[in-house]
C-alpha cells in the first residue's frame, strides 16, 4: 500500500478530548475513498524496532476534495492519540490507505438505521454527508450514545442536516447526564431497544466500544434478518466485521 502525504490544515477541539483534525493532501492532491474507510499511521515507539500502526476512520465525505478530516478522543498514554494531538497547523504528516470494507452498502429498499458511541460517529458522518444529499427516499435515523453534556459535539450540523432533510432523524442519549439534561439517557442500546419494533425493510450500520456492537447485533438478530454491518472500536484502534 502508498505511501501518502498531507500536511495539518486545521486543528480544532470539539470537547475537552474530542479533537478534529483536516488534513490537506500534497501527494496525491486528491484521494478515491469509500464513506466509512479508514487510513492508517504508523508510529515510532522508543525502545521498539517498528513503528506500531493505528488507523482512523475519514470523517469527512469524498465530496470534501483534497481535504481529509479526521474525528479523535485522547487516549492516555496511547501512542496513536499522543501523536495526533501532538499536531499542529503546517505540520507534514504521511499515511496509508484509504482502506477497510466498512462502508455503505446498496439498500436501496430499505430504511437505514446508524448506531454510534462515542467518535464511532466518525465514519457514519462521512456516510451521512454522502447519503443524504443524493435525495434518497429512506428513512435514515442515527442514534448516538455519548455519556454527559461536556461531550455533546456535532449537534448543531445535525440539527441542520435534519431540517434539511426531512427524511432524516438523529437522537443522542447520555449515559450519564448531568442535572438539566431533557434528552433520552442511558446507553443507546436500550433506545435501540426502544426505537426499533421491527428489522423487516431495515438495514444496520454499528460502529463504537465492542459491548454496543454485541449487544445491539444480539438484540436485532432477536427480531430477525437483517443486513449489519458493523466495525468495533477499541480505544486507538479499531476493526471490521
Amino acid at each position: 500500500m502508498r505511501t501518502n502525504a498531507a500536511e495539518v490544515a486545521r486543528v480544532h477541539d470539539l470537547t475537552h478530548d474530542v479533537r478534529e483534525l483536516d488534513l490537506r493532501l500534497i501527494s496525491p492532491a486528491t484521494l478515491d475513498f469509500q464513506p466509512g474507510q479508514f487510513i492508517s499511521f504508523e508510529i515510532p515507539i522508543e525502545g521498539r524496532p517498528h513503528p506500531i500502526t493505528r488507523a482512523y476512520s475519514i470523517a469527512s465525505p469524498p465530496s470534501q476534495r483534497g481535504l481529509l478530516t479526521l474525528v479523535f478522543n485522547r487516549v492516555d498514554h496511547g501512542p496513536g492519540s499522543t501523536f495526533l494531538f501532538g499536531l499542529k497547523p503546517g505540520d507534514q504528516v504521511h499515511f496509508k490507505g484509504p482502506a477497510g470494507n466498512f462502508r455503505l452498502s446498496d439498500d436501496a429498499s430499505r430504511n437505514l438505521l446508524f448506531v454510534a458511541t462515542g467518535t464511532g460517529i466518525a465514519p457514519l458522518r462521512s456516510m451521512l454527508h454522502t447519503l443524504l444529499p443524493k435525495g434518497t427516499p429512506q428513512v435514515v435515523s442515527l442514534l448516538w450514545g455519548l455519556r454527559a453534556q461536556r461531550d455533546l459535539y456535532y449537534q448543531a450540523e445535525l440539527h441542520e442536516l435534519a431540517a434539511r432533510y426531512p427524511m432524516f432523524h438523529s437522537t443522542v442519549t447520555l449515559s450519564r447526564p448531568d442535572p438539566g439534561w431533557t434528552g433520552p439517557t442511558g446507553r443507546v442500546t436500550a433506545l435501540v431497544q426502544e426505537r426499533v419494533a421491527t428489522v423487516d425493510n431495515l438495514a444496520v450500520y454499528l460502529c463504537g466500544n465492542g459491548g454496543m456492537i454485541k449487544d445491539v447485533t444480539d438484540f436485532l438478530r432477536s427480531k430477525g434478518l437483517c443486513p449489519i454491518y458493523r466495525e468495533k472500536w477499541y480505544d486507538e484502534v479499531h476493526e471490521e466485521e
